[in-house]
């Protein structure tokens, strides 16, 4: 179900049991991993791996038994085989901090699918929980895996990219569950900031960063898009166009259609930025030298911002930043701790032409060894009338690589493709997802039929089980109808449409003296609707379901 694209990306329980395997020491090898540290590192991941997403289609070879698996439902909404599961596994956890562990799985489960990020497609999600215990608390730094299920580990100490070492025991944990296990994630039990995609999404049980890599990492894997930030070089999938000149696959979200963006070709409107600096530096800061970096600047835009990351640095006396020698009045972000968060200084006034110099000052001595930047960057824009900031517009947004070529992103800063502090997704990346959600979720759970007897009277009933949206939707998740969804539904009775049951998920039919107008095939066609899809080429929002009615209630 999952597209298997040969890819690098950078930075960044129903008491079921599997077989068991031990797993000595004979695997706690270290994995010889690339070094990091070069430009194209994305603020968010930081390693390698080959594919996007997880595939079970006998292109892995499993060469390990499955650890043992503890299983417990974290929010479940219908049948593994109809829903698109997603399983947390535990590593670093030991059998003590079973119990953490699953209270971490179930609140960052909660944090990106009740109210944000996929609250709406949540009915079409299952997550889960599977424990093994390890026999080291935490993760593996400096290569060096601890004795855990799957291996994770840091290649240093930065707050970067977290590794596994044992993908074979992964694979097996999560073939071992079947159809429960869609997307295997790897929770490591770290405080800090960490994570990375491909294959297997791992995270950390970071407060504040977990949900962040969480959500960003399963928006590559389940929509199937590369990046949206600058600096990378995978940017593909329905947020990404190539070509300004060519169509744009999100033209029926564009807030000011190409025949009337003024253009003399009737191209999409593209909005005018520059990105004149970038650099992932991921340095130890120390007191006794600044870091800065120089970049010129053509004095053509008319504002800026001042973007980086940076890890060790919880109080804003800690650490000065300044700007051609003007401070920026850093504010770090509250109750972070050493955790890593990303800073945005927005500035008016466009940079004027010639050399700049960006520069970051240790101040407290206490903090060397553990106080890092980890990235940095300065993009330019025109005025709001060349390039428009506010949220909601949608046009075609430059994005620059790590070579400095031009793609183009649907929205400026609303999405977490993008911001990875963000808890959204645009409507583009959020249409994707629900398209490919649906491909692996039939909108019709079930179709079951069912006899009633009262006063003599026999009533054959026909039920239509379909997945909780529109007015299905729970209501201790939320009393408010959302995004306008609704279900359309039809029933046929052998090739005819039956119009008195219109919309309706059951249907009657008086069934005495063996009435033969009962018997026969029925039709039900499902339409779903939502102002979250606009475009559906593929007739994902549609389902039937096809039914014999072959004996009469008193036959059953």
């Amino acid at each position: 179900m999952v597209l298997n694209r040969v890819l690098n990306i950078l930075l960044f329980g129903l008491g079921v049991q599997a077989s068991t395997g031990y797993l000595g020491d004979a695997q706690q090898q270290p994995m010889s991993m690339s070094k990091t540290g070069e430009s194209n590192v994305c603020a968010m991941h930081g390693g390698s791996l080959p594919s996007f997403g997880y595939a079970k289609d006998g292109s892995h070879s499993v060469s390990a038994l499955s650890p043992t698996l503890a299983i417990r439902p974290l929010a479940v909404s219908g049948p593994p085989e109809n829903r698109v599961d997603l399983v947390f596994f535990s590593d670093g956890y030991t059998i003590e901090e079973m119990d953490k562990f699953f209270t971490d799985a179930k609140r960052l489960a909660d944090d990106i699918s009740q109210n944000q990020t996929f609250f709406t497609v949540r009915p079409l999600l299952n997550f889960w929980g599977a424990f093994t215990p390890s026999e080291e608390s935490g993760i593996g730094a400096d290569g060096v895996p601890k004795k855990t299920p799957y291996g994770l580990y840091r290649e240093g100490t930065e707050l970067r990219a977290v590794y596994y070492a044992r993908p074979e025991v992964a694979h097996a944990a999560c073939d071992s569950m079947g159809d429960q296990c869609n997307y295997p994630i790897l929770l490591g039990n770290d405080p800090l900031y960490g994570g990375l995609g491909g294959e297997f999404t791992v995270i950390t049980s970071s407060i504040l960063n977990g949900p962040l890599v969480l959500r960003h990492e399963l928006g590559h894997s389940i929509i199937d898009v590369g990046e949206e930030y600058d600096g990378g070089f995978a940017y593909f999938g329905v947020n990404a166009v190539q070509d300004a000149h060519e169509p744009v696959s999100w033209d029926h979200w564009l807030s000011i259609p190409p025949s009337t963006s003024g253009s003399i070709n009737s191209d999409a409107r593209v909005e005018r930025s520059v990105m004149p600096m970038q650099t992932y530096p991921w340095t130890l800061l120390n007191t006794t030298q600044s870091w800065s970096i120089k970049f010129p600047a053509s004095g053509l835009y008319f504002r800026h911002v001042v973007r980086f990351s940076l890890s060790g640095l919880p109080e804003a006396t800690d650490l000065r930043v300044e700007l051609d020698g003007i401070e920026l009045d850093w504010v770090p972000k509250e109750g972070l701790g050493l955790d890593r968060w990303h800073y945005d200084i927005h500035r008016d006034g466009g940079l004027s032409d010639g050399e700049h110099i960006l520069s970051f000052t240790l101040l407290n001595q206490e903090r060397e060894g553990v106080a890092q930047l980890c990235s940095a960057e300065i993009l330019e824009f025109g005025d709001e009338d060349e390039f428009v900031s506010s949220p909601g517009f949608y046009s075609l947004y430059p994005t620059f690589s790590d070579k400095n070529e031009t793609s183009y992103r649907p929205t400026n800063e609303d999405c977490l493709m993008r911001i990875v502090t963000s808890p959204d997704l645009c409507k583009v990346c959020t249409e994707g997802l629900w398209i490919h959600l649906l491909k692996s979720v039939n909108l019709i759970d079930d179709l079951t039929e069912s006899c009633t007897h009262s006063s003599s009277t026999w009533t054959k009933i026909l039920t239509l089980d379909l997945v909780p949206l529109a007015h299905l939707r729970n209501p201790e998740e939320n009393n408010e109808p959302i995004n306008n969804e609704s279900y359309a539904i039809i029933w046929k009775k052998d090739g005819i449409v039956l119009d008195e049951f219109a919309n309706m998920t059951s249907i009657a039919i008086e069934d005495n003296d063996n009435n033969d107008q009962v018997l026969g095939r029925y039709e039900v066609f499902v339409k779903f609707s939502t102002d979250e899809i606009r475009l559906d080429e593929e007739g994902r929002t549609s389902s039937s379901r096809v039914y014999d009615v072959t004996t009469h209630c008193e036959d059953d």
